[in-house]
């Protein structure tokens, strides 16, 4: 004679699934592709290179105004220096600080644009950067380095979504539409980044003080950086829809 069996012990249970584990380093792939670049570029410069193989880097990588003169002739390396000098950085101090935010910045965006986008995003920004520091100092010598130009284009995107961000596909990527420049001067979160942002950059640049950091601090390539950023993330947003707040007049 058989006994009774409950539901439960009839019912075979199933096993429970292991909690999923999250990376190490949650970061976009691109993302982590620039950082091991700058690093490796910054390891081979400190390590590896000795002198001359160094000052021959940061003449063929960096980029260095008054060769766009005309003054000291033509070389293929004039196409490739307003994007090669991104990479390279000038101390330990520059190196980290710019992949802190790189990371912070870099990581929603690259979420939200994709991989392509986000490529075309960080050159064009660069670029940008350079234009405008050329522009304003056409005969200087002095090399320019470090990717802080595109990732300040990079505050500027952040600046035109309101700083808002959505995890509910498992990692942070700015959310909503692109705003009107008229409704992000009127939230008072990004105004005080602004502010902020703009009086340090100006503060660094002027009077030539950043902790840790030796060497002047290009902060004209910040703005032509964070410039193009912020009035050129449209034509690399493709989730890009009109918000319900904008009409035809398309002025601002």
């Amino acid at each position: 004679m058989s006994e009774p069996v409950s539901p439960s012990e009839a019912e075979p249970t199933e096993p429970t699934p292991e909690p999923r584990r999250e990376p190490v380093f949650n970061l976009p792939p691109l993302v982590l592709v620039v950082i091991g670049i700058c690093a490796a570029v910054y390891l081979l410069q400190q390590y590896v290179l000795n002198d001359e193989q160094q000052m021959t880097l940061l003449y063929d990588g960096a980029f260095i105004p008054i060769l766009y003169t005309g003054q000291y002739g033509f070389d293929w390396f004039l196409f490739t220096r307003p994007f090669t000098y991104a990479f390279m950085h000038g101390g330990f101090a520059h190196i980290a600080i710019n992949m802190v935010y790189l990371a912070a910045f870099g990581s929603p965006l690259a979420n939200r644009l994709g991989g392509l986008r986000f490529a075309l995003f960080f050159a064009a920004t660069g670029l940008a950067s350079v234009a405008l520091f050329w522009a304003m100092h056409p005969y200087g010598e002095a090399p320019l380095v470090g990717a802080s130009g595109a990732i300040s284009g990079m505050m500027g995107a952040a600046a035109r979504f309101g700083f808002r961000t959505d995890r509910s596909a498992g990692k942070a990527a700015f959310a909503g539409p692109v705003l009107p420049i008229g409704i992000v001067l009127r939230l008072r979160g990004v105004v005080i980044f602004l502010a902020v942002w703009m009086i340090i950059n100006l503060a660094t640049g002027l009077l030539g003080f950043a902790p840790g950091i030796d060497g002047q601090i290009a902060w004209e390539a910040h703005i032509g950086g964070f410039v193009a950023g912020f009035f050129g993330l449209r034509w690399f947003d493709r989730r890009w829809q009109p918000p319900e707040w904008e009409t035809t007049d398309r002025r601002t």
